[in-house]
């Protein structure tokens, strides 16, 4: 299928970028990204923009640097780079393990961080990975610059804290302190497709006991979930076997997924146990050998 006529520009400034989108607001202008969300759904004209604004050419967006304690990633840095990288690979591991999940190398040779975040999809990897690690989320638009909380960015089903004529510039993660675990787990029918559930866990730890800890699942709830109960279970203690088991239940009692012909909730929910059990064991396990 082919999409429904456009208009197209590839500035090459936010500034630019941010006056085409005000100049022509009443078509719907949407910004591209990699577009490997993006122009599927316009070929099947489940979205129509009339103008279509391509980021590629924005150079102040493609920057991956740290400053001081935070790593900083453009919006337009592919993820494939992203994936390469030592410099993410030593500030942010949980984010390099995560892109392994994600669809197949072609896709993230295109696919941008920003582009996954901005779309928002309740399923999606990244979303979850940037509410485990406390991730800010800068913006540009009309009214200036925004720095939103990844807790606040996610809305619902693809929707975001994002206003009309605003797009997203970069994502800050600040390096964490101390001895820590990280692990992303999984599962889906097939490795690249759609997850049904994923679970992103860093455990922080001092001698034995856990200091910290941060949870976040995706494919159970209209956005990525906090699993604020599994990690108050965990804190103050040993995370032995049986508290593990405590954590899970805790952060299971909470959720209540939506059924869908890929499984039902009670389904959903069995999957998000098993992701969370063997998340938290791997986050642990690395925590223990980094002490």
């Amino acid at each position: 299928m082919k999409p429904p006529p456009f208009r197209y520009a590839a500035p090459t400034s936010v500034e630019e970028v941010l006056d085409l989108l005000a100049a022509n607001a009443d078509a719907e202008p949407r910004v591209l990204a990699g577009g490997q969300s993006l122009v599927p759904l316009m070929n099947f004209r489940l979205a129509q923009p009339g103008f279509l604004v391509d980021l590629r050419l924005v150079e102040a967006l493609t920057t991956l640097r740290t400053e001081r304690d935070v790593l900083v990633i453009g919006a337009m840095v592919r993820q494939s780079a992203v994936e390469r990288s030592p410099e993410v690979a030593l500030a942010a591991p949980l984010l390099v393990e995560a892109l392994g999940y994600v669809a197949h190398p072609p896709i993230r040779n295109s696919g941008t961080v920003g582009g996954s975040l901005a779309h928002a999809d309740p399923s999606a990897e990244l979303p979850a990975v940037a509410l485990a690690l406390d991730a800010e989320l800068l913006t540009a638009g009309p009214s200036g610059t925004r720095t939103i909380p990844a807790a606040e960015f996610f809305r619902g089903p693809f929707t975001t804290a994002l206003e009309p004529g605003e797009i997203l510039t970069e994502v800050r993660i600040p390096r964490r302190e101390g001895v820590g675990g990280y692990a992303f787990v999984e599962f889906a029918r097939t490795h690249g497709n759609f997850a049904l559930v994923g679970v992103a866990a860093v455990i922080e730890m001092e001698k034995d006991i856990v200091t910290g800890a941060s949870i976040t699942l995706s494919g159970v709830a209209s956005t990525p979930v906090r699993a604020a109960a599994a990690e108050r279970a965990l804190a103050g203690t040993s995370a032995d076997a049986a508290t593990i088991e405590v954590a899970v239940d805790a952060a299971a009692d909470e959720l209540s997924p939506a059924g869908d012909l890929h499984g039902s909730t009670a389904t959903r929910t069995d999957i998000a146990r098993s992701c969370l059990r063997g998340g938290i064991q791997l986050a642990l396990s690395r925590a223990q050998d980094r002490r």
